[in-house]
């Protein structure tokens, strides 16, 4: 689901959850981020336990809704702003993990012999 590489920016403040992808997008737009960068923009609700993921996969734009049952999503402290998650902490995000346990992995140099 996730495109490779892809940037995820998180709204820290909760938005109307009637609204649909075109909605959202005019909310990133007037952040002032470019909506069509291939960067998936992560919404919640006001309940923690609703999610909404946007993005323009270069032909339109893809929305990804989830709602779990019985526990709430582990969002950051409620504010204005933005935070950026790693590909992995979204993942775990999006599964009602604590998102802010998970570590991006070191990038590796490879090793010379001679």
């Amino acid at each position: 689901m996730i495109p490779t590489g892809a940037r995820v920016f998180v709204a820290t403040k909760p938005v109307d959850f009637r609204k649909g992808p075109a909605s959202l997008m005019a909310l990133v737009e007037a952040s002032g981020a470019d909506p069509f960068s291939g960067a998936l923009y992560v919404f919640r609700a006001k309940r923690a336990d609703r999610v909404k993921i946007v993005w323009w996969d270069g032909t339109g734009l893809c929305l990804f809704a989830k709602c779990l049952d019985e526990r709430g999503f582990h969002w950051p402290r409620i504010e204005n702003g933005v935070i950026r998650l790693s590909t992995a902490q979204l993942m775990a995000l999006v599964e009602g993990m604590d998102w802010m346990r998970v570590k991006a992995a070191r990038e590796r140099r490879p090793v010379t012999v001679g």
